[in-house]
């Protein structure tokens, strides 16, 4: 028995090196105001001397937002986002790279992994629960590695994603806090 861990650990180690870091390695960020707490957890990729979008990532094309598994979004309370109600629950982010703007599906199915084996997104249309439109901005320094964070520096909660020299922000509100 001891042959085979042996045998295993070894092919692990050189065969499939699993002690060597990641291409896109998994992250997560965090924030929490008062009672609301909402999470993503996704992989970043780098940009390696690429070209990024419109390249590696086509324009008007869905892209799994990010490499390997599906990025997930999770929310403790109903949000507001783009004037759509998105109940509080767990979500993947998908999103549509444009030229001048970028279309981000927030889709109630959990995916195992963001591509199927011909390189596919497994988006599926059918579980989108919110669709929004957001514009890009340029940013006058390159990111390295693909970014996803929460800013709420103004008071105004936004999911911002970034990349190469590509900003988005995605408007966030709770819902409760939200109503007329």
């Amino acid at each position: 028995m001891s042959i085979v861990a042996l045998g295993l650990l070894l092919y692990s180690v050189f065969v499939e090196n699993i002690f060597s870091q990641r291409l896109s390695p998994k992250d997560s960020v965090e924030t929490t105001l008062n009672h609301l707490k909402l999470k993503v957890e996704y992989n970043r990729p780098s940009k390696r001397d690429r070209d990024i979008f419109g390249a590696l990532v086509p324009f008007d094309k869905v892209w799994r937002t990010g490499a390997n598994e599906a990025t997930t979004f999770e929310t403790n309370y109903d949000l507001l986002i783009d004037g759509i109600k998105l109940k509080k629950g767990k979500y993947t982010i998908w999103t549509v790279p444009m030229k001048d703007n970028w279309k981000v599906m927030f889709n109630s199915k959990q995916y195992d992994w963001g591509v199927n084996e011909k390189m596919e997104p497994m988006w599926d249309p059918n579980y989108d629960a919110v669709e929004l439109v957001v514009p890009t901005q340029k940013l006058d320094e390159t990111v390295e590695q693909f970014t996803i964070a929460f800013d709420n520096k103004t008071g105004n909660l936004k999911l911002t994603m970034a990349w190469d020299n590509t900003f988005i922000e995605v408007p966030i509100k709770e819902y409760s806090t939200a109503k007329p």
